[in-house]
């Protein structure tokens, strides 16, 4: 029998070393070199994601974005506002109440030895509401006169109410009793002096305005009178005041905070 021949186990050398095999694991990358299985790290790294930083918003845009918001909104009130108060205008046709000085009778108006004021005023006001389709309602009227720095009267007109289209006489008698003017006082030296004394008469009160149905709050009111010329007068005859140029000025006493407008 032919004897078989069976190749040897060890792998023939060449030049002392051992060749190397590519087809025995399979995995021959074509150059001879063998490639190992990836590791963890590898295999995370290759199924990651590649991360991009998002744009950054640009913060000066958002900014004027805001900002014409805020101002066409503000705008636009300011726009529903004047609609509103030009509507109101056409069918109210609001006025201010007016007020004059319709007479001012001085009966006592002297200083005694120890500087002390003894004054009596029959003082009459006309008020007008020129308005057609709105009516005040007045609280208790606190009345003020004024000479030279010097209160010389104070007095009260009860509450009133006043109609569309009313005029209203407003008596009342202001006076003052013990009344002590300093001995530099201009007002002592033209009493002495017998000259004709300015006065400034102040009232103050509350009104609250009625348009058809709709009540408003109460809200402040002034009215200033300026212009008055009057002389003491002598024994027990009353003298009158000049009121012929008084002028009365209204100013609602509204507050906003820590002002008054």
């Amino acid at each position: 029998m032919a004897e078989k021949i069976h190749p040897s186990s060890r792998p023939t050398t060449v030049n002392g070393h051992a060749p190397t095999s590519t087809a025995a694991n399979g995995n021959g990358n074509g150059n001879g070199n063998p490639s190992f299985p990836a590791n963890k790290a590898q295999l995370y790294n290759s199924t990651r994601p590649v991360y991009r930083p998002l744009p950054r918003r640009n913060r000066r845009s958002c900014c004027c974005s805001c900002c014409l918001w805020i101002t066409f909104v503000i705008l636009l009130l300011i726009f529903i506002a004047a609609i509103a108060g030009g509507v109101f205008y056409v069918l109210y046709r609001p006025h201010r109440p007016s007020f004059a000085v319709s007479s001012l009778q001085v009966s006592q108006f002297n200083l005694t030895s120890s500087n002390q004021l003894n004054t009596k005023f029959n003082f009459t006001v006309t008020a007008r509401n020129p308005n057609k389709k709105i009516a005040f309602y007045y609280d208790l009227v606190s009345v003020s006169i004024d000479s030279k720095g010097v209160d010389v009267g104070d007095g009260s007109i009860p509450a009133f109410m006043m109609p569309k289209k009313n005029t209203t006489k407003l008596r009342t008698i202001v006076s003052t009793s013990g009344q002590s003017v300093d001995d530099s006082s201009d007002l002592k030296s033209d009493l002495k002096n017998k000259k004709s004394l300015p006065l400034t008469i102040q009232l103050d009160t509350k009104v609250k305005v009625k348009i058809g149905s709709f009540n408003t709050k109460k809200v402040p009111i002034r009215v200033v009178c300026k212009g008055i010329k009057v002389t003491a007068p002598t024994g027990k005859l009353a003298t009158t005041a000049t009121t012929s140029d008084v002028k009365c000025k209204v100013d609602l006493r509204i507050k906003i905070w820590k002002w008054r407008i």
